[in-house]
């Protein structure tokens, strides 16, 4: 096989622990996205037997025609890269995981017969434990055996392919999706023993999002969580600084008013006075500490917590601009500097929209999390948003299959190259 055809037929998979981001190298800048979520049928209803039905999961995005009722969304609905780790063991999610990868290769599979298989490029955690790359090797080869989907596969870290991506091979990478939150220094390659992961993404901001829903009166709303995800992302704000950003909202409530219609529903989503809670969602990822957030703790809203999965133990109310500190100690002193300078904002989390009539109160998280820095003594910093936070992952596993030799075969004491499939 020619490193021409390589180059042609490279696809890159981001296992996002919300979005599922996936395409070859001929889509350019942007991938297609689907949640990366899988719903289990009831495969002995009376309706599935009448229409005639013989999938056991559904996935894409044809999902919600399958849909049911809300209990049914709880009892049927896997999120398998919920903490960005999958148990060993765990095999509905793996499931999920084989018919998202099913999915993706088979809407871009050429008809013709020169046609070999991909050569994927799969993006996972960085906290991810060998026996995931194993069981993803299994997942591809299998697929194979029903039609050649991959000639050959690799894996990469999530940050790894963010620095790829921007062509900057010393910095920090901040990857904050769904689940949690990841930074990781790297020099050339991850600083693996400097990682630091934190128990906190965007589900940690819908959770809250969700309270302040029903404290504004949409109870029932609030239990369906792409409704949740999808208002905070409409009027979620991150705030310059808390506690101004709440006075300025009190002394000006016109102005920071929320109404949300939800297009192709007679749903109309109003905050009324609840509309300076905007602020709370976007400072809860960067900071949970501020003491107004004991109230929903208070009345039962589950509280980050440090947990251990697998190997890599995730902390819960470590305020961010703190872990990228402790993370960055973890590396010798000459390295911090250079590290310092360079620190790169990926990930769906990180898209904090400013309304342009309260940019004195909101700013974007580069902002954010430069005035943080600051305030703990770090002072010759950059922190960049990178250019399409949600795809820069995506773009990294096109660069590296791209550059990547085809004679390059995997590794497993350096976890990289090509192994060879079909």
């Amino acid at each position: 096989m020619s490193e021409e055809y390589k180059r042609e037929h490279v696809f890159g998979i981001d296992y996002g622990t919300s979005d599922f981001k996936y395409g070859p190298i001929a889509l350019g800048e942007t991938p297609e996205v689907v949640e990366n979520r899988g719903y289990f049928v009831d495969k002995e209803s009376l309706m599935s037997k009448l229409m005639d039905i013989r999938r056991e999961i559904v996935v894409g995005k044809e999902l919600p025609l399958f849909l049911e009722s809300r209990k049914s969304l709880a009892e049927r609905m896997v999120y398998p890269m919920r903490n960005g780790v999958i148990g060993k063991d765990d095999w509905k999610a793996w499931r999920v995981v084989e018919e998202l990868t099913k999915y993706a290769l088979n809407s871009f599979a050429p008809r013709d017969e020169e046609f070999d298989g991909f050569y994927l490029v799969a993006s996972i955690s960085m906290v991810a434990p060998r026996y995931m790359y194993e069981k993803l090797f299994e997942i591809f080869k299998k697929m194979n055996d029903e039609k050649t989907l991959v000639k050959a596969a690799t894996i990469i870290p999530q940050p790894l392919a963010v620095a790829i991506a921007h062509k900057i091979p010393t910095c920090v990478v901040v990857e904050s999706g769904h689940g949690n939150s990841q930074i990781c220094p790297i020099s050339m390659y991850p600083i693996r023993d400097a990682v630091l992961a934190l128990n906190r993404g965007g589900s940690s901001a819908n959770i809250l999002m969700a309270e302040i829903l029903k404290d504004a009166g949409y109870g029932d709303l609030a239990k369906e969580e792409s409704l949740v995800r999808r208002v905070k992302e409409e009027i979620g704000l991150l705030p310059r600084d808390l506690d101004s950003a709440i006075d300025y909202a009190k002394a000006n409530p016109e102005k920071v008013h929320a109404r949300l219609k939800i297009p192709g529903t007679r749903i109309v989503i109003d905050l009324g006075e609840h509309s300076w809670t905007r602020f709370l969602v976007g400072e809860y990822v960067f900071n949970p500490n501020h003491e107004i957030f004991q109230s929903y703790f208070t009345r039962g809203m589950p509280k980050p917590s440090d947990i251990k999965i697998g190997d890599t133990f995730f902390y819960g109310m470590m305020d961010m601009a703190e872990a990228i500190i402790e993370s960055v100690e973890k590396c010798p002193i000459e390295l911090q500097p250079h590290l310092y300078s360079k620190i790169l904002l990926s990930g769906g989390n990180f898209s904090w929209k400013v309304p342009e009539d309260l940019k004195e109160v909101a700013v974007t998280s580069d902002l954010k999390l430069t005035s943080m820095l600051h305030e703990k003594g770090i002072e010759d910093i950059e922190v960049r948003i990178t250019e399409e936070p949600r795809f820069s992952v995506w773009r990294g596993c096109i660069v590296y299959g791209y550059a990547v030799p085809i004679d390059y075969e995997w590794n497993w004491n350096r976890m990289e190259g090509w192994l060879y499939l079909a």
